[in-house]
């Protein structure tokens, strides 16, 4: 039987009129970026050039000759092998390769020729040493060696030319002024084919590489200290050289479309028309960060060589909708582990194919994380498999209680048995009542704050009653359990469980500025608001209001976040606890929230709980944490960073394995001094630049240096949860094509 219940209809007309007056971010298109990797073979460890022409075909030149793609994928690196298309191309010895017209033009010892245009093109160049080259207007191609420059067009050498004392690094084509610009070491140089004049313009050392900006009217030259602006209509330096890069030692200069690349000697980084940079570093993006060349790709890809091979970084452009599809694809192919919403562990560099479902100190954890947004899914679009998903990993759920000795008692996680030894924390494990499975105890406050957040959702909006009732049973399962033992949690053995403890005794032992006792006043509060809210218990509501009214809770609660911080000499436990901010306690505060803020007794409690949700959220804004900013909205209150909310999920990354990325080296960012809160940088790196990491983690961690590749988080409860629950609540969109 199919219900829907009258409180539900009334608290969604309410947050439907609550969210009419807050701003609504429209799902359009935007630009969603993710890297496929070429490996390159040991006779093809230096790779000089890369181009594609019109019809997305990508060739490469390597030591040994022309190479192409092979067999690559996001997450699945294909390799380079030796292109024999046209195979009596062998007996040339290719030295470049670039783009002319759409079409593939080659640079050899003797030649530029092309397969295009019925193969007549077919120029003579007489620099038996040419190493770079440009074509120009109307089939005219500037070549050039160290040493010399040599103009052709029509099968003939039509000019010579040589730089003053200088070394040639690279040439470029100008079109709009009709003009080739020759880079020398320590020199750059323009040439006129019109009237066949080569003037020096700008004198200068150390350059390595560069390119035109025609829409600015520059030149950008890149320096192993910097990068150089030279403004063409003035003839002179723009400001001084740039040295606030990601990194000063650039490699290779390409303006593609409305930004400039560089390749430097750690990464490769696009300079965006707003003056920041999209920087891409480590594995997730590249082989090796040794940038040898940055070339334009098929459509709007982008071509990066290093020493092991290519990355050709893909831009396609994605609804929030569409990204929100793909990764439940990701979850639902590798990361639904007996119902629980799991990390794919033990990979062999990255692959996704060679790794196991492991067990988590926090399964149930994160499977009410992506439980929650299975269900906000299921609300807004009635979609079967979404409801599918929400009965699965309810099953697995619900047996957390069911698996253990101890009534209303949840496992952490549970497993076949025999394997403890194999498993995170063996010493926590325990035997079940069935012989082929085992569980995890110690279970912790973080576990029963997600358990409560979900279970509440889905008896409120899940308009079925199996789901609902079931739901409701386990919310009062649980916290009878905890009022049954003196608000506590207990464990097989009759005591508490290290975190599960909300007893005054315990919550206010601690000083006002260590966060767990505001912490654990919020959340018990919660948790009893929910229970009472589905259950009508009075020993709920009256226990809740006894913890706020006699043993200080609502002081608790409502204290400013401000006040919490580091505290010495008040003992071992508040001096660990007060080290510095726990961005756990982050996800507990928010998961609470739901419960805290929709269910709120009366109205004036309700006015309270906004001032302290809004109050922690001022505090959390410089993370710019989407689902911090998005759970902040249930409140209604019109200003909750939706802007930041968007740019977290359109900038998070697609590849989620724990690969290693470094930034606090940068020159383009502002370090800060050592706080309370860690954060390291004056603003936040977008998270495609961070390491890959839950909502729990610091936002501001800037290194990643022991990323492996050997495990991948799942984007259920990473991306899947706020961006459902902003569909929900109306803040976002249905995608506009």
């Amino acid at each position: 039987m199919r219900r829907f219940s009258f409180c539900a209809l009334v608290i969604a007309c309410f947050f439907k009129t609550a969210a009419a007056q807050q701003p609504v971010h429209v799902d359009r298109p935007f630009e969603q970026e993710h890297a496929v990797k070429y490996r390159v073979g040991q006779a093809d460890k230096k790779l000089i050039a890369a181009a594609a022409d019109r019809n997305g075909k990508i060739q490469l030149v390597g030591a040994s000759g022309l190479l192409q793609p092979n067999n690559g994928q996001f997450l699945f690196p294909g390799d380079l092998v030796r292109d024999n298309v046209y195979r009596f191309m062998k007996d040339k010895t290719i030295r470049s390769i670039a783009r002319y017209e759409d079409q593939l033009v080659y640079l050899t010892d003797k030649l530029v020729f092309s397969n295009a245009w019925a193969g007549e093109v077919y120029l003579e160049h007489g620099l038996k040493n040419a190493s770079v080259f440009a074509g120009g207007k109307d089939f005219q191609f500037l070549v050039a060696d160290s040493k010399s420059l040599h103009l052709v067009k029509d099968g003939k050498i039509t000019w010579k030319g040589a730089l003053k004392a200088d070394e040639v690094v690279d040439v470029r084509y100008q079109k709009n002024a009709n003009a080739f610009w020759i880079l020398g070491k320590s020199s750059l140089s323009v040439f006129s084919p019109a009237t066949q004049n080569l003037n020096q313009v700008f004198k200068g050392n150390g350059f390595t590489a560069f390119d035109i900006n025609s829409h600015k009217n520059h030149v950008l030259i890149g320096t192993k200290d910097g990068c150089i602006t030279f403004n063409i209509s003035t003839g002179e330096q723009e400001g001084a050289i740039n040295k606030r890069l990601p990194v000063n030692d650039i490699t290779s200069v390409c303006q593609i479309g409305e930004k400039t690349w560089f390749g430097s000697s750690n990464g490769a980084f696009a300079l965006r028309p707003d003056g920041k940079f999209d920087y891409y570093q480590g594995e997730r993006w590249v082989l090796d960060n040794q940038i040898s060349g940055v070339f334009p790709g098929p459509g709007k890809n982008v071509l990066l060589l290093t020493q092991k091979g290519l990355t050709e970084l893909v831009f396609q452009d994605w609804t929030l909708r569409d990204k929100a599809a793909f990764f439940d694809k990701q979850v639902r192919s590798r990361h639904i582990r007996n119902g629980f919403n799991s990390t794919l562990d033990g990979l062999q560099n990255g692959n996704v194919n060679t790794g196991f479902l492991a067990d988590s100190d926090n399964d149930g954890l994160w499977t009410s994380m992506y439980l929650g947004g299975e269900a906000f899914r299921f609300v807004v679009t009635q979609d079967a498999e979404a409801l599918k998903n929400c009965r699965e990993s309810l099953d697995a759920m619900e047996r957390l209680y069911a698996i253990t000795p101890v009534p209303g008692f949840p496992a952490r996680s549970y497993e076949r048995a025999g394997h403890t030894k194999e498993l995170a924390d063996p010493e926590r494990w325990q035997h079940s009542a069935h012989p082929d499975w085992d569980w995890k105890s110690t279970t912790s406050s973080d576990e029963v704050i997600g358990h409560i957040f979900v279970f509440g959702v889905m008896a409120e909006l899940i308009d079925d009653e199996d789901i609902r009732s079931r739901s409701i049973t386990l919310i009062d399962t649980l916290m009878s359990h905890i009022l049954r033992n003196n608000m506590y949690l207990i464990d097989y053995d009759g005591k508490p469980t290290q975190w599960g403890r909300w007893h005054p005794e315990y919550v206010n032992s601690f000083p006002v500025s260590v966060g767990d006792r505001k912490l654990n006043s919020s959340n018990i509060v919660a948790m009893l608001q929910t229970a009472y809210h589905f259950t009508k218990k009075e020993k709920y509501k009256a226990k809740a209001f006894e913890l706020m009214d006699k043993h200080g809770y609502f002081e608790n609660l409502m204290r400013p976040i401000e006040n919490i911080g580091k505290t010495d000499g008040a003992g071992d436990l508040s001096s660990l606890l007060s080290d510095r901010w726990n961005h756990s306690d982050d996800e507990m505060y928010f998961l609470g929230y739901w419960g805290l803020y929709r269910y709120a007794f009366n109205d004036t409690l309700k006015t309270h709980f906004k001032d302290a949700i809004v109050d922690h959220w001022q505090a959390e804004r410089p993370e710019k944490e989407g689902l911090w900013n998005i759970f902040t909205a249930i409140t209604g209150v019109r200003d909750f960073d939706l802007k930041e909310a968007i740019w977290y999920l359109q900038e998070h990354p697609t590849d989620l394995i724990n690969w290693s990325i470094q930034n606090s080296h940068r020159k383009d960012i502002d370090l800060i001094a050592p706080n309370f809160r860690n954060q390291s940088t004056k603003e936040v790196l977008p998270p495609d630049e961070r390491r890959a990491q839950r909502h729990n983690g610091n936002m501001f961690t800037a290194d990643m240096t022991h990323g492996n590749g050997d495990s991948e988080l799942s984007a259920g409860d990473i991306w899947l949860l706020p961006y459902w629950l902003g569909r929900y609540l109306g803040v976002i969109s249905a995608p506009e094509k």
